[in-house]
């Protein structure tokens, strides 16, 4: 066979052979270290404890004995068979009136019923990552773009970017204040933007916060509506994380600001609110997005576009049943509020014990680690590099902060809901292990006055004495009946 011709014309598409996906970010190569050798308690017991998975597991039990108390609300059981043929054949892409109606309520229920939201203006996707690329599709064209706070989820460089041809202009907000939000910082990046000739269609918030875990108070929200609405720009509000949120402050919906603040002005054909199910219900294998809209054209398009990732009439029927149990709901969502609230004590005490501070939050499924004292130097190079000896030599998936555009070296995303109550105590016990045997290299490297990073941080992960902390039954992390370990 004869080499290729150097002109013959490219075989596959820019986006195909490109690197748009981000899968080459550190956020994406932890999950592949895991991937590779994955935890588990019997198997596995040294393997990489995935901390870098955003999944509420918490509340599994109540999922399971309500289905099992509810055979009905399946079309796959003797129960509920009767209504497969009409299930299996629906095909309208409004979804079931019943679905909306579920969906409305429940999201309404997130957010203490203090605001009501209309069937009518539900448009499904495939999780939240077809809803934000869809909502990006009807509100800006290639080489538009939207403004985004940082730190922000690595994620919305795909679901945004990698097809639609929008671009993400980061608002940078930094740690003195808490990373919260200001106008200056909004007006900066905008003012940037446009000596860039970039055009703003938009700001994309997320609230509460991936990865802060904190939620945007009200006069937040006020800042923000009043400047989208003088720069008369769209706001995307991502709201996936509504009912995660375990202690004061509550959460507080852009739906509120708009409707019971009477005295800001807002034009709400520029409010959008993106939803789903994976987060707060714990169903990220349902792939149910929500687009909530106020705006009829993106209604009617987002309806249209929806035709390309559709929540399945399956997965409708059974969630328009599960969110109609009012009883259950409201079990539910306080039951997930109390374990996630003890999740996030128990871990956080954790690091207390070896001297790492997180920042302040009550919500997500995560929190905001800051490891900026153990950097040799207060670089993103320096980040990766601690970043690494954590993946690979105390074996935990974190996310570092530069995958999230942080503006500072030295934070990491740790995510503390996916696991059960050993796991997460045996995660403990690396990191306190790690930080032990840093502080002594930081002892010595005094001494000699020179840096000093042993590469030998196995720490003694195979000792008897470790195995037998995890396996007492006086372990300080309490059993409860939702996370028996996997065997």
């Amino acid at each position: 066979m004869g080499l290729m011709s150097m002109d013959q014309p490219q075989l596959l598409s820019k986006i195909a052979t490109g690197d748009g996906h981000g899968e080459s970010s550190s956020y994406f190569d932890g999950w592949k270290a895991y991937d590779k050798d994955p935890f588990h308690l019997t198997k596995n017991p040294h393997g990489v404890i995935q901390m870098g998975l955003a999944e509420n597991q918490l509340t599994a039990d109540l999922v399971q004995n309500w289905i099992m108390s509810n055979p009905e609300a399946s079309i796959c059981t003797l129960e509920g068979v009767h209504n497969f043929k009409h299930m299996a054949n629906f095909q309208d892409y409004h979804g079931l009136p019943e679905f909306r109606n579920a969906v409305a309520k429940f999201m309404s229920r997130t957010r203490g019923n203090r605001v009501t939201f209309d069937p009518d203006r539900i448009v499904m996707s495939g999780g939240a990552t077809g809803a934000h690329e869809v909502t990006a599709f009807c509100l800006a064209d290639p080489g538009d773009a939207f403004l985004v706070p940082t730190p922000y989820y690595p994620g919305f460089d795909r679901d945004l970017r990698w097809r639609t041809g929008v671009k993400l202009v980061p608002v940078i907000c930094e740690s003195s204040n808490n990373f919260k939000l200001t106008r200056q910082a909004l007006e900066e990046a905008y003012e940037k933007a446009k000596e860039d000739n970039i055009r703003i269609k938009g700001l994309l918030i997320t609230n509460p916060s991936n990865p802060l875990g904190t939620v945007m108070d009200r006069t937040t929200l006020r800042t923000v509506v009043n400047f989208i609405n003088q720069k008369r720009i769209h706001l995307i509000s991502d709201e996936i994380y509504a009912a995660t949120v375990f202690s004061h402050p509550s959460f507080i919906s852009v739906a509120e600001i708009i409707e019971q603040d009477t005295d800001i002005e807002c034009d709400r054909d520029l409010i959008h609110i993106i939803y789903s199910l994976s987060k707060d219900m714990g169903f990220p294998g349902f792939r149910v997005g929500i687009i909530y809209s106020y705006n009829d054209s993106v209604v009617n398009c987002a309806r249209k576009m929806s035709s390309f990732g559709l929540v399945s009439t399956q997965t409708q029927y059974l969630m328009t049943k599960m969110l109609s149990d009012d009883e259950f709901v409201e079990r539910f969502l306080g039951e997930s509020a109390k374990r996630l609230a003890q999740r996030y004590r128990i871990f956080t005490g954790g690091l207390v014990k070896v001297g790492i501070k997180c920042l302040q939050s009550n919500g997500g499924l995560f929190v905001w680690m800051d490891l900026r004292d153990l950097l040799k130097k207060p670089t993103f190079e320096s980040e990766l590099e601690l970043w690494r000896v954590i993946i690979h030599e105390v074996k935990i998936n974190v996310s570092p902060g530069c995958s999230f555009h942080c503006s500072e070296a030295g934070w990491f995303r740790v995510c503390y809901a996916n696991m059960d109550d050993r796991a997460l105590q045996i995660a403990l016990q690396r990191i306190r292990s790690f930080v032990l045997q840093k502080n002594k290299e930081v002892m010595v490297s005094d001494k000699n006055s020179k840096p000093c990073w042993h590469s030998n941080l196995r720490l003694s992960l195979k000792s008897r004495r470790f195995d037998d902390i995890m396996m007492s039954p006086h372990s300080p992390i309490p059993q409860s009946p939702l996370v028996k370990a996997t065997t």
